[in-house]
């Protein structure tokens, strides 16, 4: 569900708090906030954001020349992969510079009269949530920002026909003109909003790209085509079986829970030692994670720590969790009863019904004695590790989240324990 975020003059007073203003002519007037946030097709001298880092002052004046570059604004012999690359790695690796990439972006997409910079300009910030969040102080402005463009197509292509008409009459025939373009190249700028601002809440919440190996070529394009093909990760599950339905028509299971389970027993899982307790390399489980993405898992795995780290963050990252909301309550109140733990099961709508099951079945193999002298993981610490990968307590108070973490692990160790999961094999 989208929140509402801040009004706009509480963003008009974060503005007037936090903008480092600029001043223009010979007696160095200040420039307007609403000038300030405006599209500018010069350089700037100093960052938007008030700042004493003297790094980020210099890095921050190199980064806009980049993004107008990105938007098609400024003349560079990069592609545009690689812009997005140097900017997504400057601010990946300087914590300082995301909140001028956001400001920056703000700005070059605010009065801009040509529709694919614009556009552009809206598919870099996507590619960047993608990387990194906004500082916790910024974050209620640029959702404000993005979320005055959930519904606002009609309004922007009059908004931008209104800018070039007024232009036209201020410049003359003799000057050079920017190329104006209102065609519609690129996607709807709401398209774009919309996946920013989910984009947006849910990054606020896992934070910075994981790993010590920097962002790549790939990454960037992968977050590129997440706009318009979402990812098997963090969607739906009605989504991803949707999306599978032309490469695996038969299939009644998710084909990423499958495979990720499969490769994990392949490669000796339940005879590994602190198996999904233990995390897999961050780097190898980002770089399967995009082949994951592409349909493809690759051959030279050997660690099933990879997988099982990945497998357990395709469940955690679930839009809605295996076990939907609704049903929270009736877990957590029959944590003790197998009977109606496993009564909750048979009231899941069939395809969370299935996905549970299955995993259920899976940790099964686990728990046999025979793997757990082995794997050290007996049915209370496999309930441990995947039960917040199940169930998501929606409560703020660390009281009621504490207690219901226990209550969580038992349900769900009564499910390993009780749950008749037979007709699963062999179903794909």
């Amino acid at each position: 569900t989208l929140r509402k975020p801040i009004s706009q003059s509480s963003m008009a007073d974060w503005a007037s708090k936090n903008l480092n203003m600029h001043t223009q002519g010979i007696f160095r007037r200040k420039i307007s906030i609403s000038n300030m946030l405006s599209w500018n097709g010069g350089s700037i001298k100093k960052p938007m954001l008030i700042t004493s880092n003297r790094t980020i002052k210099k890095e921050a004046c190199e980064m806009f020349k980049l993004v107008q570059s990105y938007m098609g604004d400024r003349q560079t012999r990069m592609d545009r992969n690689h812009v997005a690359l140097v900017l997504v790695t400057k601010c990946w690796s300087m914590q300082g510079l995301r909140d001028e990439l956001y400001i920056q972006l703000i700005r070059q997409t605010t009065d801009n009269m040509c529709y694919r910079s614009l556009a552009w300009g809206w598919e870099l910030m996507a590619i960047s949530l993608a990387f990194f969040s906004p500082s916790p102080k910024f974050q209620s402005y640029l959702e404000g920002y993005i979320y005055r463009h959930l519904d606002s197509d009609e309004k922007i292509a009059q908004h931008i026909k209104e800018l070039v008409d007024l232009k036209n009459k201020k410049v003359t025939k003799s000057r050079k003109k920017r190329k104006q373009n209102t065609e519609d190249e690129g996607l709807p700028i709401s398209t774009y909003a919309k996946y920013c601002y989910r984009k947006l809440q849910k990054v606020a919440i896992t934070g910075c790209k994981k790993g010590l190996r920097k962002p790549t070529v790939e990454e960037i394009m992968h977050a590129r085509n997440a706009i318009l093909t979402p990812s098997l990760f963090g969607s739906s599950l009605e989504e991803i079986m949707l999306r599978q339905q032309d490469m695996y028509p038969g299939n009644k299971l998710p084909w990423v829970q499958t495979q990720l389970s499969q490769q994990v027993l392949a490669l000796g899982g339940e005879q590994t030692e602190g198996i999904f307790r233990i995390p897999g390399d961050i780097d190898e489980v980002n770089a399967l994670k995009l082949q994951v993405d592409q349909w493809k898992i690759p051959n030279s795995l050997s660690d099933p720590n990879i997988p099982a780290s990945l497998l357990k963050l395709w469940y955690r990252e679930l839009e809605e969790p295996v076990i939907p909301q609704q049903f929270y309550k009736e877990c957590i109140s029959n944590y003790e009863n197998p009977d109606a733990a496993v009564a909750v099961v048979q009231l899941l709508p069939e395809l969370n019904r299935l996905v549970l099951c299955y995993l259920i079945h899976f940790l099964q193999i686990f728990a046999q004695p025979s793997n757990v002298g082995r794997t050290k993981m007996d049915v209370n610490n496999l309930a441990m590790v995947m039960a917040p990968n199940c169930l998501r307590c929606q409560s703020d108070d660390p009281r009621v989240i504490f207690e219901n973490t226990r209550k969580e692990m038992s349900f769900l160790r009564m499910l390993i324990v009780h749950l008749d999961t037979s007709f699963i094999k062999g179903l794909v």
